[in-house]
């Protein structure tokens, strides 16, 4: 994941500045489905696109790019071109050309640029008119990467790594599919001393290679589940041990009596907020008791684009409007007003540059794990935790409103309400 994220007009979005580029057939006659490919990998990493999307239709064809968590139309080239760039793309991540009629998943490793290597997870799937194709690249670890860069606050940062330093116990990220929560897992073992610990992952894929980490990847075809490594993993004298999902009841009892019995246990789940994580777990079958002793902290995540700060300009909606969507009174009694995305050459049209995080870190607090024990509803463990000072991710997202960080549109999309 990458950091560089309805009638009102408040939440339309900008039109791009400029109809995607097209390709004629004389300009590719002279360049081939290789020169289509270098210059479309090209686009994507000038672009920081993190997924290409290759799509046929009846009568054409097109290819997106995924910019910033949205996608964008790049090109329509000849029809002619389709299969033989589909051909290319699959003989490059060593999938079978001839099988077009089952989904296959591939790896393209590619030099692009001058010498940059392009490392891409290539999937297939087979539709109605064609193969359809997405390439998602594989990141390399930021060399700079802190959870202040990934968006906590310095609370909320503080919490994390108290939760992570701790000898044992379980610490979750939750939030939807592209919400960043491997990268904050990555970042976590990052600051953790390898040298001194043995630290082990189970992932489904690897996403990326991280150095003085065992990292097992995930094979349910041969029987290699996230349970299965898990209980291995367990055999291996680890010290620190990361859970891509907790998917089911299986994984989720041997890692909660993993992180009760001396290991700290890292992993994500798929729920709205924090205090969800809570009943996620306690509905497919972990045993209260077990949850409060060995649950740490959950903290859940969002991304939101940034706005572009080259044409970002204050919005010019009705004070009733702004103040219905959640913005300080206060602040627009005083004149400020939020800004809004318009659209430049430095962001390709689109108002907003790259993406950061919204969090909601939520330490379990003895009150919180008493109320664990009893089986308290979601709404009594989200009013408990906002009593100790838990922000929502909604009021999250209005402080990056309030900063002129994010678009009130963004917030909005992008967040539960509270």
């Amino acid at each position: 994941m990458h950091f560089t994220p309805p009638g009102a007009p408040l939440r339309t979005q900008p039109p791009p500045a400029t109809a995607p580029r097209a390709l004629d057939a004389a300009q590719l006659d002279d360049a081939p489905a290789v020169r289509l490919l270098t210059d479309t990998l090209h686009a994507a990493r000038v672009r920081d696109a993190s997924d290409i999307h290759v799509e046929p239709f009846e009568a054409g064809w097109r290819i997106r790019l995924r910019i910033d968590g949205v996608l964008h139309e790049h090109a329509r080239p000849p029809l002619h071109l389709r299969d033989a760039l589909v051909t290319r793309i699959k003989v490059l991540a060593r999938m079978d050309i001839a099988e077009r009629r089952l989904p296959q998943d591939g790896r393209l490793r590619i030099a692009i640029d001058g010498g940059t290597r392009g490392d891409y997870r290539v999937s297939s799937l087979p539709t109605l008119f064609g193969e359809k194709l997405v390439l998602r690249r594989l990141e390399t670890m930021p060399p700079d990467l802190t959870l202040a860069r990934l968006g906590f606050d310095a609370q909320q940062a503080a919490a994390m790594e108290a939760a992570i330093r701790a000898p044992h116990g379980l610490v979750l990220v939750t939030g939807p599919t592209g919400s960043g929560k491997t990268l904050s897992l990555y970042c976590a073992l990052q600051m953790l001393d390898r040298d001194a610990h043995n630290v082990c992952t189970v992932e489904d894929p690897a996403e990326i290679q991280l150095d003085g980490i065992s990292q097992v990847g995930v094979a349910e075809k041969t029987g290699l589940t996230f349970a299965t490594a898990l209980r291995a993993l367990l055999r291996q004298d680890p010290d620190i041990i990361m859970v891509g999902e907790i998917r089911d009841a299986e994984t989720a009892d041997v890692a909660i009596k993993a992180a009760q019995t001396g290991h700290l246990v890292l992993s994500t789940l798929h729920t709205n907020d924090a205090p969800a994580a809570v009943a996620r777990l306690l509905d497919i079958g972990v045993a209260p008791y077990n949850l409060a002793a060995a649950l740490h902290l959950v903290t859940a995540q969002r991304l939101v684009r940034r706005l572009c700060t080259t044409c970002r300009a204050p919005s010019d909606a009705p004070v009733p409007v702004l103040r219905e969507a959640g913005c300080d009174p206060a602040a627009l009694a005083a004149g400020w007003r939020p800004f809004v995305a318009r659209g430049c050459s430095a962001c390709h049209g689109i108002g907003y540059r790259g993406r950061v995080g919204l969090h909601q870190t939520m330490p379990v607090s003895p009150g919180l794990a008493e109320r664990i024990v009893a089986r308290a509803s979601v709404g009594e463990l989200a009013r408990c935790a906002a009593a100790e000072g838990v922000r929502s991710l909604r009021d999250a997202a209005l402080a990056r409103v309030h900063d002129g960080t994010t678009s009130i549109a963004e917030a909005l999309a992008a967040t539960p309400v509270a």
